[in-house]
């Protein structure tokens, strides 16, 4: 127990109560209050009265004036509120009758302390009820200050006990805190284990060929694996693929197939593990600007890693490659401002919901336009429809090799912003539209303007490629094109070319 509380400290300036009321020297006089019936304002600084005055003390002085109320008050509120023992009642506290030749009436009762009741003006006996109640309510502060200090001693004592930190624990909440479906946290625990981090290695002479990281992620249950062809160009003559799952277990892996103009490749796990999960598959047609996405990757090598953002665009042209050849991709990108960096390729570009639509391919940064450069995310990033890349994964596990639509003509690369032009020859001095193909069924001729495809608007040779390679082989589609500065459509049935030579 605290000790710090017990008796009541005195004015300095005022003498020791006696420890009974003094003997009044005129006969009758009224019974004094108990000695707890009025506490006496203290000083914060003045000493501790704790035991009665015994008799070899010496007497004590006449007592002094009882202090005004301002300075009573300030008194108080210096005096710990839970005091264990109650003191003494002071001699300045309940006045006794006058003695003999003393005047008439005796000076005023000292005001009680701050917050106790003012005793009425009357009687002894309605003083005496009031000495009563502020006895009580001291009791009960000091029953109150009582429990307080057990408490703070038992709560010293525990703390005493090799526990020394202050600070609160959240109790089970680690472990029972489920995340609510649909949370980034909840679709992110779903979709990691069937993401793959991809080490591609070529096949050097001391064979140890240069390399990268890219990611993947689980198609099916038979092992096979989707990424961006740029992750295992290096390695798909003569190299070697190893695939990480985030449980830290590696695969080896072989390429099934590549598409450079689509940027799709397809991988199967040598000793593909029982139990894969493949992701689930999007609509990628459906998809809204503004849709919130997840992206997972391992951007510059940090495996396992999410980041979040919306759709910011859809049906973006972008021309993925070192921009010299064949080797360029093209795409109808969904525009993300999830943040995606070297590394991130081949992952997959989730929805609200955990299903994917799209691989992430591209970004654009400060550095060297698009592709995989080592300049950081600046919110541009481009991803490959799903439903563009489900065709293609789906005719590379079957054939090995891609098939693409084509429409039989030519056009300029390096012209934007008026359209895709049909040039005036084609590649070798060939014809820019191939006889008898598509384009030339459908009544096109070399110089014609196309600047609208399928219902969306072309401004270049490479968005008119984006779009044409979002449809299969034998689909009709609608031409908008101008000639000699007149506008005219047609509708052209979409032919095939198979493999990327």
């Amino acid at each position: 127990m605290s000790t710090e509380n017990e008796g009541t400290a005195v004015p300095a300036d005022h003498p020791a109560a006696p420890s009974t009321p003094t003997t009044p020297p005129t006969p009758p006089a009224p019974p004094t209050a108990p000695p707890a019936s009025a506490p006496t304002p203290a000083a914060a600084d003045a000493p501790t009265a704790a035991q009665p005055p015994t008799a070899a003390q010496p007497p004590a002085p006449e007592a002094a004036p009882a202090p005004a109320p301002d300075a009573a008050h300030a008194a108080h509120t210096h005096t710990p509120a839970h005091a264990h023992t109650p003191a003494p009642e002071s001699a300045a506290s309940t006045p006794a009758p006058a003695a003999a030749g003393a005047g008439w009436p005796p000076p005023p009762p000292t005001v009680p302390a701050w917050g106790a009741p003012l005793p009425p003006a009357a009687p002894e006996a309605p003083r005496r009820r009031t000495g009563g109640l502020v006895a009580a309510v001291l009791v009960a502060a000091l029953v109150a200050g009582g429990i307080g200090g057990g408490i703070g001693y038992w709560a010293a004592q525990r703390g005493d006990d090799g526990v020394s930190s202050t600070t609160v624990s959240s109790g089970e909440a680690p472990a029972s805190f489920k995340r609510e479906p649909g949370t980034v946290a909840a679709v992110a625990a779903t979709a990691l284990p069937s993401v793959v981090t991809i080490q591609a290695k070529s096949g050097g002479s001391q064979g140890e060929g240069e390399g990268g990281t890219g990611t993947g992620f689980v198609y099916d249950q038979e092992g096979h694996i989707v990424t961006n062809n740029h992750v295992v160009a290096s390695a798909a003559d003569g190299g070697t693929l190893s695939v990480t799952f985030p449980d830290g277990k590696s695969y080896d892996a072989e390429v099934v197939g590549r598409a450079e103009g689509y940027d799709v490749a397809v991988l199967k796990l040598t000793n593909a593990p029982k139990g894969l999960k493949p992701l689930p598959l999007g609509d990628s047609d459906k998809v809204a600007v503004g849709d919130s996405t997840i992206a997972i990757g391992a951007p510059f090598g940090l495996s396992n890693t999410v980041t979040t953002g919306i759709i910011s665009a859809k049906n973006r042209p972008v021309a993925s490659g070192d921009g010299s050849g064949g080797s360029n991709s093209y795409m109808s990108a969904l525009q993300t401002d999830a943040s995606i960096n070297p590394g991130n390729s081949g992952g997959p570009l989730l929805d609200a919901s955990g299903a994917v639509i799209g691989i992430n391919s591209a970004i654009q940064s400060t550095g060297s336009g698009f592709g995989q450069s080592q300049a950081g995310s600046i919110g541009l990033g481009f991803a490959i429809p799903v439903n563009q890349a489900k065709n293609v994964a789906q005719q590379l596990i079957r054939t090995g090799k891609p098939v693409y639509p084509v429409i039989g003509a030519t056009v300029n690369m390096q012209e934007q912003g008026e359209g895709a032009t049909i040039a005036s020859q084609g590649s070798g001095g060939t014809p820019s539209v191939t006889p008898d193909g598509p384009a030339a069924k459908a009544g096109l001729k070399a110089g014609d303007v196309i600047t609208g495809f399928g219902g969306h608007q072309i401004d270049s040779g490479p968005s008119l490629i984006s779009e044409i390679w979002t449809h299969k082989p034998g689909d009709q589609v609608k031409i908008t094109y101008e000639r000699d500065g007149k506008t005219s459509t047609a509708t052209v049935t979409l032919g095939e070319r198979t493999g990327d030579s």
